[in-house]
C-alpha cells in the first residue's frame, strides 16, 4: 500500500474512533454518567467500578418481573446487536489497557445481566470481560441463571440480586444464601 493510502486509512480510522468516542461521551453525559477514560485491570475478574458501575433497565422492577425477566426469551427482545456492542468493546478494551486486543478473547458483558434487568445499552453496564483466566466470562453465566431463577421463584428480591451481582458476581450466590 502506498504511503498516501496508508495515511488516509489511518486518518479515517482515527476520525471514526474519535466520532465513536464523542458519541459514547455524549451518551454517557446524557445519562448523567461519566465513563473514565482509563480503567484498571486490578479488579479482575470484576470490572473497574469507576468505569462500569452497572445500570438498570427502568422497565424491569419487582412488580414487572412476571412480564419481563421471568418470561422465557425476554432477554432476546432487549439484547443489543453486535453492531452496537462490538465497537463499544473495541473502545473499552483500549480503556482497560488490555495487552491482548483480540475482540474474540472478550465478552462484552453486562455487569447487571439482562436476566436481572440490567440496562441493555448503557456503557456503564457493559465491559469487555476476558474469556480467559481463573474465572473467565463463562463462569459468570451460571451465577446469572441461578440468581434469575431465585428472583423468579420468589426466593430473592430483584433489588437484592442486582446489588449482589453488581458488587461481586463471584460472591453473589453466597451473599444471598443460594
Amino acid at each position: 500500500m502506498m504511503l498516501r493510502q496508508r495515511l488516509t486509512v489511518v486518518a479515517t480510522a482515527t476520525a471514526l474512533a474519535a466520532a465513536g468516542t464523542a458519541h459514547a461521551a455524549h451518551a454517557a453525559t446524557a445519562n448523567s454518567r461519566t465513563i473514565t477514560a482509563s480503567c484498571s485491570q486490578a479488579y479482575l475478574p470484576l470490572p473497574d467500578p469507576n468505569c462500569t458501575p452497572g445500570a438498570y433497565n427502568p422497565d424491569v422492577t419487582q412488580d414487572t418481573i412476571g412480564q419481563t425477566i421471568c418470561v422465557s426469551g425476554w432477554t432476546a427482545t432487549v439484547r443489543p446487536p453486535t453492531s452496537y456492542t462490538n465497537p463499544l468493546k473495541v473502545r473499552q478494551i483500549a480503556q482497560y489497557g488490555y495487552a491482548d486486543t483480540s475482540t474474540a478473547d472478550y465478552e462484552e458483558d453486562h455487569l447487571v445481566p439482562l436476566e436481572l434487568g440490567g440496562a441493555p445499552r448503557d456503557p456503564a453496564n457493559l465491559w469487555p470481560e476476558p474469556r480467559y483466566g481463573s474465572q473467565p466470562a463463562q463462569s459468570k453465566d451460571s451465577v446469572e441463571t441461578k440468581l434469575k431463577n431465585a428472583v423468579c421463584g420468589g426466593r430473592v428480591g430483584l433489588d437484592d440480586a442486582r446489588a449482589a451481582i453488581a458488587e461481586d458476581w463471584t460472591t453473589a450466590l453466597s451473599v444471598l444464601g443460594l
